[in-house]
């Protein structure tokens, strides 16, 4: 795992560099979903599977970029599956992107994830390791990565980012919102995963929504890249995630590129999910 954890320090290091060259322009691919693949996210996807691949004990990785799973080496330990550059929409207005990588064994599904590491490229580049039921934040200087923190969520938090198609949110998913800020939630959203996240770990709680909608019931984010990291590193530090019925890491996969309605928080804010999705059902 260490070997691991230091190939993500050095192709986040790469991937700061070819963010900052600056190129936001469109590529002629499409990625798996059908979403136009900008060339920021093409050459963070080369750098990681290049890392990648000199580490003997990765068995085989899959990238959200990626139609299907990549083999390494037939003696691995782990597979890895990962986003290269979430939210690489946002650089040429110059918010904070991040990478994803979640870490399992024998098969790429919700009980086989071991551990899970994201990494936030803002005004300072930082990343999350969550392994052993613990959650440690790293920070980058003069070249290394350098122990910062251990992450730990309160039970009840104050902020709410709200994902998704407003004019497609189901009614009860409408009125638990307005409910929350009724109670004095702050609103607070970028239109990245990563930092909005990332923001609540560090604030100490509160609630990130990407429900199931009219134009898509089964959610936008990606289990294997985005939705199952997230959930152990929620669960790690002491929050939860849940579908709106069922704990997210009890969500079956049936292909490398599922998608899930997800909710990451304190436990306060995912039992209020919980209970309105319970009365209201999907």
């Amino acid at each position: 795992m260490e070997e691991i954890l230091k190939a993500i320090e050095n192709a986040s290091i790469e991937i700061k560099k070819v963010i900052d060259k600056g190129d936001t322009s469109k590529s002629e691919n499409e990625n798996s979903t059908g979403d136009t693949q900008l060339k920021l996210d093409i050459a963070s996807d080369i750098i990681i599977e290049k890392i990648f691949s000199t580490i003997p004990s990765i068995k085989a990785i899959v990238s959200e970029e990626q139609e299907s799973i990549v083999p390494l080496h037939d003696n691995g330990e782990y597979l890895i599956a990962y986003d290269p550059l979430d939210g690489s929409s946002l650089v040429d207005v110059n918010l904070s992107v991040g990478s994803i990588y979640g870490i399992y064994k024998n098969e790429f599904n919700a009980k086989n994830i071991i551990a899970a590491v994201y990494v936030v490229f803002g005004p300072r580049i930082e990343m999350v390791v969550s392994q052993n039921n613990s959650v440690k934040m790293y920070r980058l200087h003069d070249g290394e990565f350098k122990f910062i923190t251990d992450i730990n969520l309160n039970e009840k938090g104050i902020l709410n980012a709200t994902g998704s198609t407003q004019m497609c949110w189901p009614t009860h998913h409408r009125k638990l919102l307005k409910e929350m800020f009724d109670d004095g939630y702050y609103l607070r959203y970028s239109g990245g995963m990563v930092p909005d996240l990332h923001q609540i770990l560090l604030k100490g709680g509160g609630l990130f929504s990407y429900p199931g909608t009219a134009d898509k019931p089964k959610g936008k984010l990606r289990q294997l890249f985005e939705v199952f990291p997230f959930a152990l590193t929620y669960e790690f530090a002491g929050g939860a995630a849940t579908d709106g019925f069922k704990r997210v890491l009890e969500v079956e996969t049936t292909h490398i590129h599922d998608t899930t309605p997800c909710f990451f928080g304190s436990k306060n804010e995912i039992n209020r999910v919980k209970e309105v999705y319970k009365e209201y059902g999907k």
